[in-house]
């Protein structure tokens, strides 16, 4: 099944987790940027960032490419913030029909709120259920075998799936 890992990552957690499923799952990756960059440090990290999620922003994105002719499965792979998607991956699914696709998702917390962010994904791209869903604790900035085995799991019940 050609699986597209589609995420985005401001500070290279969930980066760090995309690159671990694409090599399990030998998928391709397509990561997005904003045109503006958010910022990556101190109060206006929280403050934009949170404003931009809350506000259900869809930032522009530099160009990329993407053919969903060419892919079954797009995994979706994002930080949580305010309890929300990131606007690039909010951007990409406006931008894209992904009607017939399987459609999974990680991601990346310090704190909590990843379910409801897998709430509004789903609401976004008009589905019920993701196939797979997988949430990690900052995983490059904070290694724990716990993370490894749930990236492990979610790869595993991707691989399994009928």
């Amino acid at each position: 099944m050609a699986t597209l890992i589609v995420y985005y990552s401001l500070e290279g957690n969930t980066a760090y987790a995309a690159g671990e499923i694409a090599s399990r799952l030998g998928a391709d990756t397509l990561r997005l940027e904003p045109e503006k960059a958010y910022p990556d440090s101190g109060f206006r990290k929280f403050f934009w960032g949170g404003k931009s999620a809350v506000m259900a922003e869809t930032p522009r994105l530099r160009p990329y490419a993407f053919d969903p002719a060419k892919y079954d499965r797009v995994i979706f792979g994002f930080p949580v913030w305010a309890g929300n998607v990131t606007p690039p991956i909010r951007t990409f699914v406006s931008e894209n029909d992904l009607k017939g696709k399987r459609v999974a998702a990680f991601a990346c917390e310090s704190g909590a709120g990843a379910e409801k962010a897998f709430g509004r994904l789903k609401a976004a791209l008009g589905i019920d259920k993701l196939e797979a869903e997988l949430i990690l604790i900052d995983p490059k900035s904070k290694p724990r075998a716990e993370n490894v085995k749930k990236i492990g799991d979610f790869c595993d019940k991707l691989r399994s799936a009928p």
